[in-house]
């Protein structure tokens, strides 16, 4: 067989193997559900924290809101002993795919942007404004297709955003888990208890995959553990964790207890 006959016999039979939903022909249309972008930004000194905190709030963030794309939320990791690396962490709404894929070329077009945020942009090779970017693409679930901004009180300091990754050991059940947040009422169950969810949403394209990702919120740590402690003794839960269709879905969850920077949306 010819390697030009090859190169089109391989992409038929990639989408003859996809199951032939809505999504996969038009996600951004058929669902009607919002994308994100969830990028994390590592640092090696606190120089480049700075430029990058000053690129994001003063350059990057209103010139996506000149695109229509907001609310942007801007996050910092708590160090500790066993966390010592210093990150940053952006999420990003987007109605449809298709914003998404353009919203880079409107900010390389944006003079205003481009001039906001030199410093970061035009930063030499020897003094770059980060370590490295990880960035994932997730789309909400159905049972919260649109972020949600929480209403807390308290000092933005104190505040406790709880973004929660679940690592699925297959994709079949990676999909049964999310099946256990939709259909299965887990959603409802965060929602009726008031953990006050920005997003849940499945990744679709990672750095660790197959898993789903969604963040909640929280006035403070007591609060925190307060709400975790009524989410595992509540009889919904219990029900829920012991059915059988449900077993064995998961094989790690990471949990990223952060905090907003000043700049951030909510």
């Amino acid at each position: 067989m010819k390697p030009t006959n090859l190169l089109l016999i391989i992409p038929i039979f990639l989408l003859a193997c996809q199951p032939p939903t809505q999504e996969t022909k038009q996600p951004e249309v058929a669902s009607g559900k919002e994308f994100y972008e969830l990028k994390v930004y590592t640092f090696d000194n606190d120089d480049q924290v700075s430029v990058t905190d000053d690129f994001l709030g003063k350059a990057f963030i209103p010139a996506m809101k000149r695109q229509g794309i907001s609310p942007i939320g801007v996050f910092k990791n708590r160090i500790t002993e066993e966390d010592t690396i210093q990150k940053t962490y952006v999420l990003i709404p987007f109605k449809s795919m298709e914003e998404f894929l353009g919203y880079e070329d409107k900010l390389i077009a944006d003079e205003t942007f481009l001039s906001a945020g030199s410093s970061y942009i035009d930063a030499p090779q020897k003094q770059p404004p980060y370590s490295r970017i990880s960035s994932s693409l997730v789309e909400a679930f159905d049972e919260m297709p649109a972020m949600a901004t929480p209403n807390l009180e308290g000092p933005r300091a104190n505040r406790v955003y709880e973004l929660r990754s679940y690592l699925g050991p297959t994709e079949k059940l990676h999909l049964n888990k999310v099946d256990m947040f939709n259909a299965g009422g887990e959603v409802e169950l965060f929602d009726r208890l008031g953990f006050n969810a920005v997003f849940y949403g499945r990744v679709l394209v990672g750095n660790e995959m197959p898993n789903l990702v969604y963040m909640t919120t929280f006035s403070d740590m007591k609060s925190r553990d307060e709400h975790w402690d009524a989410f595992r003794n509540d009889p919904q839960w219990l029900e829920l964790k012991a059915m059988d269709k449900y077993q064995n879905n998961m094989l790690e969850a990471k949990v990223f207890l952060l905090y907003p920077t000043d700049y951030s949306a909510y």
